[in-house]
Parts: C-alpha cells; sequence; structure tokens
C-alpha cells in the first residue's frame, strides 16, 4: 500500500522510504515527515518496496523490526545489497534489543529507534543519515572525478613531453647545422637569431610583429639604460625570441591567451623558457640570451618562476625582456587610438615598478614613451615574402638555397630585375614556391 502524500521534490529534499505493516503507523510517519519537509514513500509489503528500491534512490530507509512476511533486520540487509550507500534505520521495540544487535552486525543497520518514537528524536535522526549519505556519494563522485581528471593529466603529460622531445631535437638539431656552418662567422649572432625569428613569423599562432616590436622595445631601453652596444644587441636578440619554446609545443598550449588556458596548460605554457634555453644551448654564442630568455619571469619581488630569484640577483636583460614582453601585451589587448593604448600600457606597468619590475627598467620605459622613441622603428629585421613580392632594390635578409642545398644568392645581396626575373623562373621547377627573407626598411 502506497502513502505518497509528498512534498515538492528539490535537489535538497531529504527522499525516504518507510516500510511498516500498521497502516495507521505509516499515517503518523507521513504525517510527521511531511510537516518536516521530508519526502517519504510508505510501504507495508516487503516485497513491494525492494522493487521499488532497485528503480530509485533513496537517501535513507526506515524499516520496523517486527512485520508477518520478513522482518525488519532481513528487509534490511537485502536493501543494503541493492542500494549499499543508502542509510538503514531500523524502528524496533525494547523486546527486540537480540534482534536489533544481530541486525546491526548482519544487516549493517547505521542507526535504530525504539517505539514508541521521540519525534525530535526520530528527524533529527533521519537528517543526520541523509546528510551522511550526501557527503558520501558526493565523496565517491569527487574521487572518481579526481581519477578521471589524474589519468587524463598524465596522458596530457606524456603526450606533450614526447611531442616537445621530438620538436626540440629536430630544432637543435637545425641549430647544430647551422652552427657548424658559421664557425667562421660565431660573431654574427643574428644570423641565428633571424633564421629562429623567421620559424616564429612563420607560425600563424604567435605574433611575430609583436616578437619584433618588444625586440626594438628591448633595445631601446637598454640603450636609455647606458648598457654597452653589445649588451643592448643581445637584449634586443632576447625580446625576438622570447617566444622560441612555444615551437617544441602542441599549438593548443599557446594559440589563445594564456589567462583563458586550464591550469594544467598554464603550467605547461610557462615552461618555455626553460624548452627555449635547451633549443638554443648548441648555440654558445646565444648562452646570455638564453639566459634572459629562461629568467623572463621572475619578478622584482622573488615571487616569480622558476627559481624566484629577488632584486640584483635576476640577469638584467631578463628584466627589460619582461617590461618589453607585458608592455605590449597590454597594448595589443588594450582599446583606443595608438597615443591611448602606449599610455595605458604605460600605466599598468608603472602600477608595479618595484614589485614585479626593476624600477631603472620601468623608468627607461617612461622616457622611452615619453621621447616617442617607439613610434620610429629603428631596427632592422626580415620580412617572409614570395617572389611576386620581391622589388629591385630589397635586400636578401638569410642566404637562398635551392631543394639540393646550392647557393641561389647569398645573404645581403641586393636585388634587380634581372636576379628577380632568374628567380622567378627557378620558381616554375620548384612544388613549393621560394619564402624569401628580406631585409625590413
Amino acid at each position: 500500500m502506497d502513502f505518497s502524500e509528498q512534498s515538492t521534490t528539490s535537489d535538497k529534499v531529504i527522499r525516504i522510504l518507510c516500510l511498516d505493516d500498521e497502516e495507521n503507523v505509516l499515517r503518523s510517519l507521513n504525517r510527521l515527515f511531511r510537516q518536516n519537509g521530508i519526502e517519504a514513500e510508505m510501504f507495508t509489503e516487503p516485497e513491494q518496496a525492494l522493487l521499488t528500491i532497485k528503480k530509485n534512490t533513496y537517501d535513507v530507509i526506515v524499516s520496523d523490526m517486527r512485520m508477518p512476511d520478513m522482518d525488519g533486520a532481513a528487509f534490511l540487509k537485502q536493501v543494503k545489497q541493492i542500494q549499499p550507500e543508502t542509510q538503514r534505520i531500523l524502528l524496533t521495540g525494547y523486546a527486540d534489543m537480540a534482534s536489533t544487535i544481530k541486525a546491526i552486525n548482519e544487516s549493517g543497520i547505521h542507526a535504530y529507534i525504539q517505539k514508541p518514537w521521540d519525534n525530535e528524536i526520530l528527524i533529527h535522526t533521519v537528517k543526520q543519515c541523509a546528510e551522511k549519505f550526501r557527503l558520501k556519494n558526493q565523496n565517491i563522485k569527487l574521487t572518481k572525478e579526481i581519477s578521471t581528471k589524474n589519468k587524463e593529466l598524465v596522458e596530457l603529460n606524456e603526450s606533450l613531453e614526447e611531442l616537445v622531445q621530438k620538436r626540440t631535437a629536430q630544432i637543435r638539431k637545425v641549430l647544430n647545422q647551422l652552427e657548424q656552418a658559421n664557425k667562421k662567422e660565431v660573431k654574427e649572432h643574428r644570423a641565428t637569431v633571424e633564421l629562429l625569428y623567421n620559424f616564429i613569423n612563420a607560425n600563424p599562432f604567435i605574433d611575430g610583429k609583436k616578437a619584433k616590436n618588444i625586440a626594438r622595445l628591448c633595445k631601446i631601453m637598454a640603450s636609455g639604460l647606458n648598457l654597452s652596444k653589445e649588451l643592448a644587441e643581445t637584449t634586443m636578440m632576447s625580446g625576438y625570441l622570447a617566444e622560441v619554446g612555444l615551437l617544441a609545443m602542441d599549438p593548443e598550449i599557446y594559440k589563445k591567451p594564456p589567462r583563458t588556458l586550464s591550469e594544467a596548460q598554464k603550467k605547461t605554457y610557462y615552461t618555455h623558457p626553460s624548452i627555449a634555453q635547451l633549443m638554443l644551448m648548441p648555440a654558445q654564442h646565444l648562452s646570455d640570451v638564453a639566459e634572459a630568455i629562461y629568467h623572463q619571469f621572475e619578478r622584482y619581488n622573488g615571487q616569480g618562476i622558476p627559481k624566484g630569484l629577488k632584486g640584483k640577483e635576476i640577469p638584467l636583460g631578463s628584466l627589460i625582456l619582461a617590461v618589453a614582453r607585458d608592455y605590449y601585451d597590454h597594448f595589443y589587448q588594450a582599446n583606443g587610438t595608438d597615443e591611448e593604448k602606449m599610455q595605458n600600457s604605460l600605466e599598468l606597468i608603472k602600477a608595479y615598478r618595484g614589485n614585479f619590475y626593476a624600477p631603472e627598467v620601468v623608468d627607461a620605459l617612461q622616457k622611452a614613451v615619453s621621447n616617442n622613441d617607439l613610434a620610429e622603428d629603428s631596427v632592422g629585421t626580415v620580412d617572409i615574402i614570395t617572389t611576386d613580392k620581391l622589388q629591385a632594390g630589397m635586400t636578401l635578409g638569410l642566404a637562398l638555397h635551392s631543394n639540393q642545398g646550392i647557393l641561389l644568392l647569398p645573404k645581403g645581396h641586393v636585388f634587380t630585375d634581372k636576379s628577380i626575373d632568374k628567380l622567378k623562373q627557378l620558381q616554375t621547377q620548384r612544388p613549393i614556391p621560394f619564402r624569401i627573407m628580406v631585409k625590413s626598411n
């Protein structure tokens, strides 16, 4: 028999099932539970109750001990097999204590209430048991989620580690070849930097223009700090290659802003300076550039990564790179005119003067912005173009070779109409068009 005069259900409503062979007892229980906002289903037949339990989930199940067809202990023992996490309460009389102890041992009941019951004690016990049920279920759910996430994270890390190793090996191979080919020109650091910069510039998910601007600003601030020409050049090169480590990563990690990444993805993303250091290791003449890139996320107050260096412990090149990088990050995310974006970006950097950034570097940035030094691109670099964009008078930024490795045009060649026509003629014999690196004006 079903006495289901139920309250309105919601996620917070306690759902219970009651079994007793006496209908007047069930009516009293049903009225008590409804008055306390508890949703109760009432049954007089154990078999009917068990069928319902197999189809529905309950927070708590309450059963009388003495019933003619099946006693409460036997009933709750079957309930435990069907819904082991559901809390089980036994209603028992004083004369049933031996049976109650047996039920505790065999049926795993969570509480027992003696008849006649006290309403407040019964309601408190039901609510307490319901809370235990939900906490246990939540714990099981969270444990499963954590297990799944940990498994996914392990798989992601293994996949990324394999990909990073593969791509790092490829780029280091290129660098080794370049190092061997340029032993006599080891002082020409920019040849190596321009090659790697063009890897960046050719990547659709990394902003080559921003890298060029960061490099230019690094050199301007270095000059403003009265650094030597050699140190200013090194700092500029670190600006060009600040994100070169991203080339060894899956584009999914860096094709969107870091702030939109998951915590696991962010952890991977911020390893790109370490990857860059490994990639540049074969090029010993770029060791200072690699060091500046490696420490670019250190903070002046010592709360940065990867080493937590503080103040003067941080390489000056890294301090300069951090300001230039973040200035242009703010600039490209801001709205308004270029003048407004420059001022807003400067104010954001100044807000962390002496905290994230070295005071003297921030002052050098302010001087550069105030003097309008950023408006004029004074740092030469290279652009990648096709033969149809070539014009007489352009200068080749990097030597051009055939598929077989034959030198076609040397670095520094000034294009003429004749050399452009010859190059176009050679291109007709190639399956892939030339990508020509010419120096920017």
